[in-house]
């Protein structure tokens, strides 16, 4: 077994590995690996597994891949992650010799780079002897065609409730990238998060243009509909929506599809409108468009466990699938707590949750590619 740090002229040999592992996810493919560079200025370290057998006629073959992302923060210190601002990654391998070499081998440059530890987002327990976390959960959802029928009441008739509000969706490619991020921004700031760039949603179409879309909820000018108040909890920075001849944008999101499966790892809605239920229509629409495209899951992405948006996809008939979060630390201590319910982090996130909107976009990509 040979595990080497892949370069650019092993990328057809990476991805037609991972096309043929069930245990590899989308996020293991090469294309990531130019979006963490191009949009956060990141440092990948994938490494690959070879076997060479002195008999027989497949020499020198893959046998396992480990895409990490190194992170240089002030504030977490230096840490390999794999995958750092995706819901999946970690070790994908036919061998379980090369798991154990590839996690070798991270280890050995995590020291050589003093990081603090190296951290591997799977799906199931790989590792038993690492120190792990099951915090989060992934909700998915089979998709069949007479889903309308097998739905909650409550949740259909929270779906009508939006069509009946004048509420309209819409869907497709980077076109409707200004839409979605408008939301996504103010979500963000609302909930006292820094927001990605919109930079890296603009790397992530151009690398997957045939398996991502986006998904846009609007109110219409002129709706008769009673409007809530915008920004009655926003705080001082709310400015009054911009009506465009579309409407205005009040819920949006971003899917990935592979294989049959189609994933949202990022959507958001602005709370002023959540009384019309835009969120309901916004998923409504991603999974009639999913069955139109022939998939038969819908990945809600991942929760926390009793929070609220794990209830809002679990009254979707969601299932939850336990995560694991496992870390090969570098030194004697705690795993690490980057979470927004870290008490570290009070002080910080209700004073994000004041500042002007423009100053939250401009600040908050240069915060959060610090934030795997």
């Amino acid at each position: 077994m040979v595990v080497t740090t892949a370069s650019e002229a092993d990328a057809v040999a990476w991805d037609a590995f991972v096309h043929g592992q069930r245990g590899a996810t989308g996020y293991h493919e090469w294309h990531w690996r130019r979006v963490f560079e191009r949009a956060f200025g990141h440092q990948p370290v994938y490494l690959i597994a070879r076997r060479h057998d002195r008999v027989g006629r497949r020499r020198n073959r893959i046998v396992g891949v480990l895409p990490l992302v190194e992170i240089k923060s002030l504030l977490f210190g230096r840490t390999l992650t794999s995958l750092p601002f995706l819901n999946y990654g970690g070790v994908v391998s036919e061998d379980a010799g090369a798991d154990q070499d590839l996690i070798d081998a991270a280890a050995a440059i995590a020291r050589q780079r003093r990081c603090r530890h190296v951290e591997l987002r799977h799906t199931a327990r790989r590792f038993p002897d690492l120190p792990c976390k099951t915090h989060k959960v992934t909700m998915r959802l089979r998709l069949e065609r007479d889903i309308w029928d097998r739905l909650d009441r409550k949740v259909r008739n929270q779906v009508r409730k939006a069509q009946r509000c004048d509420l309209t969706t819409d869907n497709g490619g980077a076109e409707l990238l200004g839409d979605f991020y408008a939301v996504f921004a103010r979500n963000m700031r609302d909930l006292g998060t820094p927001v990605y760039s919109r930079r890296f949603f603009q790397e992530v179409l151009d690398a997957f243009p045939g398996r991502t879309r986006l998904h846009v909820v609007r109110l219409q000018a002129g709706s008769p509909t009673r409007q809530p108040r915008w920004g009655a909890k926003a705080g001082p920075a709310t400015r009054q929506p911009r009506w465009g001849a579309e409407g205005v944008p009040v819920a949006a999101g971003l899917t990935y599809r592979t294989r049959s499966t189609v994933e949202v790892p990022w959507a958001s809605s602005i709370r002023d409108f959540n009384v019309l239920c835009p969120s309901h229509l916004l998923y409504w629409g991603i999974i009639e468009r999913a069955l139109e495209e022939g998939c038969d899951v819908l990945d809600f992405g991942r929760s926390t466990p009793g929070e609220g948006t794990y209830q809002f996809k679990a009254q979707w008939g969601a299932e939850a699938v336990p995560l694991h979060w496992e870390y090969q630390l570098m030194s004697d201590g705690e795993l690490p707590d980057t979470s927004p319910k870290n008490p570290k982090f009070h002080l910080a996130i209700e004073l994000w949750k004041r500042l002007p909107l423009p100053v939250a976009s401009v600040l908050g990509p240069r915060i959060v590619r610090a934030i795997p």
